[in-house]
């Protein structure tokens, strides 16, 4: 367990952007050999074959290809990306005060972001004598912070206060004669011009494990760089089956998934028609003998608030792997997707918690029913129990780390069967 925690801690720790979080997970296939395919060329795939492409640096698809004859696909889905504050172009704004103009990237809990050591990490565009190139990009240092208003200018602060992010989140970069600085801090970080950014602030504070028995995990980006991991970690080291695993990781998901790296567009039904194309593989049959795991973060049962949620499904932070379930399918789960989750967790040994919204909270969606509208497989949502989700600074449970990483390992490495009259098979 403490192995295991640790390089999640490691990861973490190194995953200050998307684009970090990529490259670390590309870092993971190619230690266990996996070889990098360009979208640009020809694909040559062979049997026992172990592959994965990167589109726009922000999102991957990985994928085996069995020694026989392939039954399904096997698949998965999570996403890199998270809430925060994104730099805008032109973005130093200079007065008594040297700040950073931002603006706000998907639904996070500002207040939490205030009066912590910040940092800028992302992916640059540096002038090359050819044209450009991408790099990705890291101030390694505390470099920003954004100040709370003291309470005696604000006495309505702890009252539920509305928070502005053209005005109370500009991060502080320095004095007045800082003028002009940040702007080659940040050219330095990139050794060259930068062209365009893709940057954003983070949070310097690292993981930590914490807790009267080190029961806890707290980082930012849990949600859900720990689904991502988890589901890496098991992608590798599942033993062979006889379908197509295929692991992707998307980008976008905070935001509808309405991009060229999002669970919403045709990168996954694309690399799905290259496979079979190369390995003369009828596709709309393995699709028919095919699954998807849709794996995001859950909420879990607040200490302080637990009538939040639906009483008899809350799971709880180290209670195991989460099914999420919703009627307006704002999750995909249904009972067939459900039977098979509990039979592959049972085979790890795994426990299984439900999760439904209250019946008058709307809750968030996920990649599930998204990325149905492209590959129309059953799909089960799950997750790992959190809590502050959309906080920049999350904690969820250290032995869920552990759960969905086996449970990831046996789904990866079942042989599942779908018989039209209704039979399904697990093994």
């Amino acid at each position: 367990m403490k192995q295991i925690i640790n390089a999640f801690c490691e990861f973490l720790d190194r995953a200050h952007s998307i684009y970090h979080s990529i490259y670390a997970l590309t870092r993971i296939l190619q230690d266990n050999g996996y070889c990098r395919l360009e979208e640009a060329e020809q694909w040559q795939l062979v049997p026992g074959g172990k592959y994965y492409m990167v589109r726009g640096g922000s999102a991957l698809v990985a994928f085996t290809i069995p020694e026989g004859q392939p039954s399904g696909f096997l698949m998965s889905a999570s996403h890199a990306d998270r809430p925060g504050f994104k730099v805008k172009e032109n973005g130093e704004l200079v007065g008594k005060y040297t700040r950073l103009s931002t603006e706000k990237y998907g639904g996070m809990i500002m207040s939490t972001w205030l009066d912590r050591p910040l940092s800028v990490a992302g992916r640059v565009l540096v002038e090359t004598q050819d044209g450009f190139e991408s790099r990705l990009m890291d101030v390694d240092r505390d470099l920003l912070l954004i100040p709370n208003v003291a309470i005696h200018m604000n006495r309505k602060v702890n009252e539920g206060y509305a928070w502005n992010p053209a005005v109370d989140t500009l991060p502080l970069a320095g004095s007045a004669e800082a003028a002009g600085k940040l702007s080659k801090v940040l050219e330095e970080a990139a050794g060259g011009k930068i062209l365009g950014h893709d940057l954003y602030l983070y949070v310097r504070q690292p993981a930590s494990v914490w807790g009267v028995e080190e029961e806890y995990i707290s980082a930012p980006g849990l949600d859900d760089l720990q689904c991502a991991w988890a589901c890496t970690q098991g992608f590798v080291h599942a033993e062979k089956t006889d379908a197509v695993c295929v692991l992707c990781v998307f980008d976008s998901e905070e935001v509808g998934s309405v991009s060229a790296q999002g669970a919403a567009s045709g990168l996954l039904d694309s690399v799905l028609t290259r496979i079979c194309d190369s390995c003369l593989l009828d596709k709309a049959r393995l699709l028919s003998q095919s699954f998807m795991v849709s794996a995001d973060n859950a909420h879990a049962l607040h200490p302080n608030h637990p009538e939040y949620s639906d009483e008899k499904n809350a799971p709880v932070l180290g209670g195991g792997v989460v099914l999420k379930f919703n009627a307006d399918l704002r999750y995909a789960t249904d009972g067939v997707a459900a039977g098979v989750i509990r039979k592959v967790c049972q085979k790890a040994n795994v426990p299984v918690q439900t999760y439904y919204n209250r019946g008058d909270l709307r809750g968030g969606s996920t990649l599930g029913s998204i990325s149905i509208g492209n590959v129309s497989v059953p799909t089960a949502d799950i997750g790992i129990a959190q809590l502050a989700m959309h906080s920049c600074y999350e904690t969820a449970g250290v032995r869920d780390v552990q759960y969905l990483q086996q449970a990831m390992r046996s789904y990866y490495g079942s042989s599942l069967r779908f018989y039209g009259d209704g039979r399904y098979i697990v093994k």
